[in-house]
C-alpha cells in the first residue's frame, strides 16, 4: 500500500511540474569518468559551482551534458583528439539535451538545469552538436547511437538493443568461461515534465570458480535476484547462472530545486573503486528518491524495500521477507576544491511493513531509531574530496555502526561493537604528463561485525552487501588505471591485495553480514582477519576497440590469487577471454 502512495504522490505532483531528465545509470561508468576526470583537470573557474554531486550516482544527463559543453566552451581549444572523440560521443548517447547551453560565469546554479522552453529534445535536433545520418531502411539508426529515435512535439524515444557475450578459457578449471547478455532499452520524455527509463536483461553465464562459490553459499549472484542453474554442452559449462534483470523508474520535478523518482535499480555513493556507504554490487531494489538542489548543498533521500534473504524458489509461492531502508546524503561544496558529504542509514525489519517515523525526510534517523525502540541497525558515515592544483584530487569515506570511545583505550582491546570502516584514495588525471593516463590508488578498512545486526536488519540485500563486496573484516588496497592511447582504443587495469578472515558454519567472525552478530565468539580482541585468515591477489587487465558507437570488441585477462590459513581454502583463478559487447556496461566480478 505504502508503494501504491508513493506512486500516486508522483504522479500528482506530475500535473505542476518543470522539465526534468533522466538520470545516467549506475553502471555507465565510462561516462561518469569522463566527467570527472574534466572537472579534475579544469576544476571550476569561470562559472557557478553546480550543487550537483559527481559522487552520487545516479546523476541526471542533462546536468552532466550541460556541464561537458561548459568546459568545451571554456577549455576546448587544448583538448587532445581523443577528448573530443570522447565528449561528441557523450553527446551521441544523450542527444535529447543538446539544447541545453553551457553555465555561465555570473548566472545562478540553483536554477532549474534544462531549457526552459518547450519541446527541449525537438530544439536540440538543431544543435551543431546534433549528428544526423543516413538511416536504415528509413528507420533504424538517424544517428550514430541510437537504433530508434523519436523527436516529435512534446515527446521523445530513445530505443537500443543489449549484448554482452563472452567466451574464454579457465586455468585448472572443469568449467569455461561464458557470459551471455541480451535484452533491450528504452528512454522517453513526455510533455517535458514526466521522465521514464526501461530495460530488460537475460542473462546466462558459466562463472569463475569463487563466483561459483560465491553463489552456492549465499545463494546470490552479485547484480542479480533469483537464479537458476544452467548448463550447456557447447560452451562446457555444466555449473552455470541463469537469471532474468531489468530496472526502470518514473522522475519528475515537484520544484526547480527538488525531484522525485520512483524506480527499481541501484546507487552507488561515493568517490572511489569502492563504495562503504553504498554500492551498486547486490541487486535492483524498489525505490523512492529526492533530490534536493540549492546553492552549495545536493541532498539525497532513499526510501527502499530489500529482500532480507537469498532468492530461494519455494513451492508454495510464498513472497520473500522483506526489509526496508531509509537513507539520506548531503553533499557540501566548501569553495571551489573542497566537498564534505554527511550520510546516514537505516535498515529495519516490520512484520507490518515501513515505520512511517523514517519518512521524514530531514530529521535525523538515529533520534527516530532510539524513538521506537532501538530495534533498526543505524549507520551513519562522513566523505570528503579535495581537488589540488596538480590534478590530482584526494577522496575519503568514514563509516560507523557502532562505535564506544572509551574502548579504544581500554585495557581489553578489539571491543566488537567498535564497528567502523575508513576508506582513503586518490586519483591522478592526465598522470606524469600523459595526455588520457589516470591512475587511482585506494585504501579500505573494515572492522569485524560492520554493517551486522542482531537481527533481520544486516545491511544487505538479496544476502549480498549493500556497500563493499566484501563485507567486513578485511583490509585493501587497490591500483587502478585508465589509459587511451586512441581516441577507439581503452586499456584498463585493476590490482587488488586483500586481507581478510572468514568464518565457518560454526565460526562467526564478523565478515558475513548475513550472520547474527550475536553469534561472535568473543567480546573482547576482535581484529581485522580474525577467523581463517587469507591474503587475496586481483588481476584484471581489459583490452577494448569500439567499431562503431556503443560497440566494443574486447580482450580480458583476470588472475585470483587466494593463499589461506586453511590449506583446503586456497584457490587460484586464472581467465583468458574475448568478447563483443553493446550498448551495455560490463559485468565485472572483481572481489
Amino acid at each position: 500500500m505504502r508503494i501504491v502512495f508513493f506512486s500516486c504522490f508522483l504522479f500528482a505532483c506530475c500535473s505542476f511540474l518543470v522539465a526534468q531528465g533522466s538520470p545516467l545509470p549506475v553502471e555507465d561508468t565510462e561516462t561518469y569518468d569522463l566527467i570527472r576526470r574534466l572537472s579534475l583537470r579544469y576544476g571550476y573557474d569561470g562559472f557557478e559551482q553546480p550543487a550537483t554531486d559527481l559522487g552520487l550516482r545516479p546523476t541526471s544527463r542533462g546536468g552532466l551534458v550541460r556541464l561537458a559543453k561548459t568546459y568545451q566552451k571554456i577549455y576546448g581549444d587544448q583538448f587532445s583528439k581523443t577528448d573530443n572523440y570522447r565528449l561528441q560521443r557523450f553527446y551521441d548517447d544523450n542527444n535529447e539535451w543538446l539544447a541545453l547551453e553551457p553555465y555561465a560565469a555570473t548566472e545562478d546554479p540553483d536554477q532549474a538545469s534544462f531549457w526552459s522552453g518547450d519541446d527541449f529534445a525537438l530544439k536540440s535536433v538543431e544543435s551543431p552538436l546534433y549528428r544526423a545520418q543516413d538511416q536504415i531502411l528509413n528507420v533504424f539508426y538517424p544517428t550514430p547511437a541510437h537504433m530508434f529515435e523519436v523527436n516529435r512535439p512534446d515527446f521523445y524515444l530513445r530505443f537500443n538493443p543489449v549484448l554482452d557475450f563472452r567466451y574464454g578459457k579457465q586455468q585448472d578449471d572443469t568449467e569455461d568461461y561464458f557470459f551471455n547478455r541480451r535484452g533491450v532499452k528504452l528512454r522517453a520524455g513526455l510533455d517535458d515534465r514526466i521522465f521514464l527509463n526501461f530495460e530488460i536483461l537475460e542473462t546466462q553465464a558459466g562463472l569463475p570458480n569463487f563466483v561459483r562459490d560465491f553463489r552456492n553459499r549465499f545463494d546470490a549472484v552479485p547484480g542479480a535476484g533469483f537464479n537458476k542453474r544452467y548448463s550447456l554442452d557447447i560452451a562446457n559449462v555444466e555449473s552455470g547462472t541463469d537469471y532474468l534483470n531489468g530496472q526502470g523508474y518514473l522522475s519528475a520535478d515537484i520544484t526547480k530545486h527538488v525531484g522525485a523518482r520512483l524506480g527499481y535499480g541501484r546507487h552507488f555513493i561515493g568517490d572511489g573503486e569502492r563504495s562503504l556507504l553504498l554500492s551498486d554490487f547486490s541487486n535492483n531494489y524498489p525505490y523512492l528518491e529526492l533530490n534536493w538542489r540549492i546553492w552549495k548543498f545536493h541532498y539525497r533521500n532513499i526510501f527502499a524495500e530489500l529482500t532480507s534473504g537469498p532468492a530461494r524458489a519455494t513451492a508454495s509461492g510464498q513472497p520473500l521477507t522483506k526489509k526496508y531502508m531509509a537513507s539520506h546524503y548531503l553533499s557540501i561544496n566548501l569553495g571551489r576544491r573542497f566537498t564534505f558529504g554527511l550520510f546516514e542509514s537505516v535498515v529495519m525489519s516490520r512484520e507490518d511493513g515501513f515505520d512511517l517515523a523514517y519518512l521524514n525526510p530531514i530529521i535525523l534517523y538515529r533520534t527516530i531509531e532510539q524513538s521506537v525502540g532501538s530495534p533498526d541497525n543505524a549507520i551513519v558515515g562522513l566523505t570528503g574530496r579535495y581537488r589540488t592544483p596538480f590534478r590530482v584530487e584526494l577522496y575519503g569515506q568514514l563509516i560507523i555502526d557502532e562505535f564506544k570511545f572509551d574502548e579504544l583505550f581500554s585495557e581489553q582491546r578489539g571491543w566488537w561493537a567498535n564497528k567502523f570502516g575508513y576508506q582513503l584514495g586518490a586519483r591522478y588525471a592526465d598522470a606524469f604528463g600523459l595526455d588520457q593516463l589516470d591512475i587511482t590508488v585506494e585504501r579500505n578498512y573494515v572492522r569485524p561485525y560492520t554493517y551486522t545486526h542482531r537481527g533481520l536488519g544486516n545491511y544487505t540485500h538479496f544476502a549480498m552487501p549493500l556497500a563493499h563486496p566484501l563485507g567486513a573484516n578485511f583490509k585493501e588496497n587497490l591500483l587502478a588505471i585508465e589509459y587511451r592511447p586512441l581516441p577507439r582504443l581503452h586499456l584498463r587495469g585493476r590490482l587488488y591485495l586483500i586481507t581478510q578472515g572468514e568464518g565457518t558454519d560454526d565460526l562467526v567472525v564478523g565478515e558475513n553480514l548475513n550472520r547474527p552478530n550475536g553469534l561472535r565468539e568473543m567480546d573482547f580482541g576482535n581484529e581485522i582477519g580474525q577467523g581463517i585468515g587469507y591474503d587475496n591477489t586481483l588481476i584484471s587487465l581489459t583490452a577494448g576497440y569500439e567499431l562503431k558507437p556503443n560497440l566494443w570488441l574486447e580482450a580480458e585477462y583476470f588472475s585470483r590469487s587466494k593463499d589461506s590459513d586453511a590449506a583446503a581454502n586456497d584457490q587460484e583463478t586464472t581467465i583468458i577471454n574475448l568478447g563483443v559487447r553493446w550498448n551495455v556496461a560490463r559485468q565485472r566480478y572483481e572481489f
